[in-house]
């Protein structure tokens, strides 16, 4: 499971000119899911994201986390993480996983953001979204629960 997290002062996604979803300071994350990804990689990326420390404290220093700030998530789905661009011209999605199953971790993902505490709004699975955000630093990363960068 692949994510692109990255920290906004607010943001919002539209469906067809329709608000679907909504933040203020928190995170914006984009989440891919791969075909090997299961259960145990949404809980792993849904606790790294709630507990990293890229929020400035007092001194300006990034040392708090979403949980630390108060902050909202916004998750969008984007199975386009998972594509491989190695070889040709046109990426590859074979390693992404099939609706079903991405749609199914997608949300266990953010059912698991939402227990923690956080305030958390999504885009709409499988929907052309318009995605809007003022990004805070800019502060970007990303995440992988498998891969070792």
């Amino acid at each position: 499971m692949r994510a692109v997290v990255q920290r906004v002062r607010e943001a919002r996604v539209e469906v067809k000119g329709e608000v679907v979803g909504a933040i203020g300071p928190g995170l914006l994350i984009f989440l891919g899911v791969g075909q090997d990804d299961t259960e145990k990689d949404a809980l792993y990326l849904a606790d790294k994201i709630a507990h990293l420390r890229i929020f400035s404290d007092a001194d300006g220093a990034m040392n708090l986390s979403l949980l630390d700030t108060g902050g909202e998530a916004l998750v969008v789905s984007q199975f386009t993480l998972c594509g491989d661009c190695r070889k040709g011209r046109r990426p590859s999605f074979a390693h992404a996983a099939r609706p079903e199953q991405a749609r199914n971790l997608y949300e266990d993902c953010t059912r698991h953001l939402g227990e923690k505490g956080i305030h958390v709004e999504t885009g709409r699975f499988q929907e052309m979204m318009d995605v809007s955000l003022i990004n805070d630093g800019p502060v970007t990363l990303m995440l992988d629960s498998k891969k070792v960068f």
